[in-house]
């Protein structure tokens, strides 16, 4: 355990010292929220790396590459559409960002359909959507450090021991706030994606070379996809690559991410960085997976199989940096998500009715950001057998806020009536339908819950904004806030054209 838990502790004094030595102070709300929007192209990347792939990754889908085969690749599939999403979106969000001082994912929205309202509703539907996440998160921990201790400890012990660890690296987040997620999302970023791809790829050839494990070795059933006469329904594999794409800009810990660049030019090429990055490691550790079933015992625990493999091929020293990998994943997720549900509990519950200066909402995201820590540790020392089935349902529930969102940022009509109902009303057919029916359902060709809510939440939104048509003022306000975007004369930087008194 020397081994091990040295490997862990040098990491993790590392990530501290760089924090530590950082010694930047943030002046302002939107300093401490966004981190001062001054982040470059290579900043961006890693930072979203390290917050979309949790640690869950080597874990959960590691796991489920082991045992369901090629149809995990759906979660590389989703996550390159993601990052071609933020490609797009990147202009719009940050030009609108910059000009408005927006630091949240529902300030976006109370400005696109001017209402104090529907930031209210994003915001609890993210904050509450976030926390089954945050908690299985933690609780991921408890697999790493169990295997750190080589079996010592139970899973009981390692999952408190590995809240405890987490618990005390957000010392850090509370204190620096978004700039120093970003920070050690570089360093955590290339141990875990760049680091661990390399580590992913040497285990390949491992099992190829010395145990002479190829995809041959497979039985037939790893390669099948659902289709037409499968128990899910042929749609159900679309249903998860289009829930997951647009699901992920829906999350206020990623979508924070548009707002942190220094222009639209660091976001575009932020997205050309993180492509080939996540490329690399999404096929390294499925196919990892997949041949890592038949090492011995992977199949009996498939969620092990990344520290199973791991000691199998390179004993303690290698168990020990897997398990270095896997943690710096996981606080780059934990770290990004009580961030932001920090700065949205200040800025757009409290601060939405009370009038709160730049140190008191400083004071009000550091209290949520501390009480969240408290909240979400202390639930994932508890036993919660349908924790899971929670965590589920909250993705269907969130990407309920894709609508607005992205028809908002494309499309010029539309309103805020539209907006809140279909919002409310596809987040309350999500979460009856996936109680109903959990996982997908059999009746729509294996759409999920989620997808066929998407479709109640589209409607609405469509047809009141051609049966409530925009005011002549409101439609004025919207062209002129597309016109911001068209008037952008650098992709990078540079003046932003300063909004009429009535846009804001």
């Amino acid at each position: 355990m020397l081994i091990t838990f040295g490997c862990i502790a040098i990491f993790f004094v590392l990530i501290v010292l760089i924090l530590q030595f950082s010694g930047i102070r943030d002046r302002n709300f939107t300093e401490y929220a966004v981190g001062g929007r001054s982040f470059g192209a290579n900043y961006q990347a890693m930072s979203f790396l390290n917050t979309w792939y949790p640690g869950a990754m080597f874990t959960a889908f590691g796991g489920m590459a082991v045992s369901a085969g090629v149809i995990s690749f759906y979660v590389l599939s989703y996550s390159l559409l993601t990052v071609v999403l933020m490609y797009l979106m990147a202009r719009p969000v940050w030009v609108w960002g910059k000009t408005f001082d927006l630091r949240t994912q529902p300030d976006l929205l109370a400005l696109r359909f001017k209402s104090r309202h529907i930031k209210t509703i994003a915001a609890v539907i993210g904050i509450i959507s976030g926390i089954p996440w945050l908690v299985l998160g933690m609780q991921a921990l408890g697999t790493l450090f169990q295997h750190m201790s080589l079996g010592a400890l139970t899973f009981s012990e390692a999952v408190i021991a590995g809240v405890a660890v987490i618990a005390l690296r957000q010392i850090w987040t509370v204190r620096m706030g978004m700039r120093g997620v970003v920070i050690s999302d570089m360093a955590q970023g290339i141990v875990a994606y760049i680091g661990g791809s390399a580590i992913l790829i040497g285990l390949i050839l491992w099992m190829i070379m010395s145990q002479g494990i190829t995809f041959a070795s497979l039985e037939p059933a790893k390669f099948a996809i659902p289709s037409i006469g499968s128990t899910e329904g042929p749609l159900y594999v679309f249903s998860l690559i289009l829930t997951g794409a647009i699901g992920g800009w829906c999350w206020p810990y990623i979508f924070v991410r548009l707002f942190t660049a220094d222009g639209v030019h660091s976001l575009k090429k932020s997205a050309a960085v993180a492509v080939p990055l996540s490329l690399v490691f999404g096929v390294a550790l499925l196919v990892f997976g997949m041949l890592g079933s038949q090492v011995s015992g992977v199949s009996g625990a498939p969620n092990d199989v990344w520290f199973i493999v791991s000691r199998e091929a390179g004993g303690l020293w290698l168990l020990g940096l897997a398990g270095v990998v896997v943690l710096a994943a996981s606080m780059g997720h934990t770290d990004g998500n009580i961030q932001a549900t920090g700065a949205q509990i200040a800025n757009d519950l409290v601060g939405n009715y009370k009038k709160l200066d730049q140190a008191q909402l400083i004071i009000i995201a550091k209290l949520g950001m501390l009480g969240l820590t408290i909240l979400s540790s202390w639930l994932a020392c508890l036993e919660l057998p349908a924790l899971f089935q929670l965590a589920v349902l909250a993705y269907q529930g969130i990407i309920q806020l894709a609508v607005p969102q992205f028809l908002g940022i494309f499309w010029k009509r539309g309103n805020k009536y539209g907006a809140i109902a279909g919002m409310a009303a596809g987040f309350a057919v999500a979460v009856a339908l996936e109680l109903v029916y959990p996982g997908y359902l059999p009746w729509a060709y294996g759409l999920t819950s989620g997808a066929v809510a998407l479709a109640v939440n589209l409607a609405i939104y469509v047809a009141a904004a051609y049966l409530l048509p925009q005011s002549r003022e409101e439609r004025q306000r919207v062209e002129e806030l597309f016109a911001l975007v068209e008037q952008r004369s650098s992709a990078s930087g540079g003046v932003v054209p300063k909004p009429a008194p009535e846009m804001v």
